[in-house]
């Protein structure tokens, strides 16, 4: 089963949930907000081969951010305190992570992982 992590209100969560469920991948959505995160998920996935693309350092989260907190050596923590800073959706699988994002390269990742 795969397991979505992003906000309810992210259109592209929204797109993507739509896209699972029309692909009849098993899945379920955990909400940033509402569920939170723990430290040692949000550790695995900063040592994983995904790491660098977590952040969403677009967002307007990380624009509001001081300087200080920019350049925080804990990024587990700083998620911990601000989880929309994560790229969205983050798509897991036995607690790993297996895509980030939601576009068409990650689909067919998603379609290759899952089947």
């Amino acid at each position: 089963m795969v397991v979505v992590y992003g906000i309810k209100q992210c259109d592209t969560c929204c797109k993507a949930l739509k896209w699972l469920k029309g692909q009849g991948i098993e899945h379920r959505f955990h909400d940033l907000r509402v569920d939170g995160l723990d430290r040692s998920t949000i550790e695995a996935w900063l040592d994983s081969e995904f790491a660098e693309q977590l952040l969403n350092r677009r967002s307007t989260t990380w624009r509001q951010l001081d300087e200080s907190q920019r350049n925080a050596n804990d990024v587990a923590a700083l998620i911990l305190e601000f989880p929309t800073l994560l790229k969205r959706p983050v798509f897991s699988a036995s607690r790993e992570i297996i895509a980030v994002g939601f576009s068409a390269s990650v689909r067919n990742d998603l379609l290759e992982k899952t089947r």
